[in-house]
């Protein structure tokens, strides 16, 4: 498995909705991790796009992930896989360098759906494990059994963030080795 490289990577942001956050398994780790992916490619300029699963129903994406993100894009989308969104589509081929992250929810229907479509495609995807989430934690746990028999790579909140610095040379690694702390 290839180590992440974030000039040939881009963050997916699924669904983390105020109307779907509340009945999610272990919300204050998973917001906090979600919330330490996405500000460490703010920081290193990894590009990020934010998914809203019809925000008329589920209500727009968290205000602790929207205030990291200001100029972030936020596309809404009914299909279940980001990958099947035309806009989206659009957004992954003219950012097609390789390499894909994904967090948000839920883990076992809309990251994995979009994370298979994008291994299909072949893009290089990583779930991040503890920035994923479900309403029960055997469906997270199901997805990301299913995802690595796939093929796509499972990693953590700090594994991203250390293999996108990839040494503490960075002129960004004391702000970033704090978050995690």
């Amino acid at each position: 498995m290839p180590l992440l490289d974030r000039d040939r990577c881009r963050l997916l942001v699924v669904d983390i909705q105020e109307k779907l956050l509340p009945a999610m398994d272990a919300q204050e780790s998973f917001v906090r991790n979600a919330a330490i992916v996405l500000q460490a490619a703010r920081t290193l300029g990894v590009p990020s796009l934010i998914s809203e699963q019809y925000p008329q129903g589920l209500g727009s994406t968290i205000a602790p992930i929207t205030s990291l993100a200001p100029d972030v894009p936020r596309l809404s989308k009914t299909t279940f896989s980001c990958a099947l969104e035309p806009r989206m589509r659009e957004w992954f081929d003219l950012n097609a360098s390789g390499q894909i992250v994904l967090i948000g929810l839920e883990a076992h229907v809309c990251v994995l759906q979009t994370a298979m479509d994008l291994q299909r495609d072949g893009f290089e995807v990583f779930v991040v494990a503890d920035a994923v989430s479900s309403r029960r934690a055997t469906s997270v746990q199901t997805a990301l059994s299913r995802l690595a028999a796939a093929s796509v790579s499972i990693v953590t909140t700090e594994m991203v963030v250390f293999e996108w610095m990839r040494t503490a040379a960075s002129p960004h690694f004391k702000a970033l080795s704090k978050l995690i702390r």
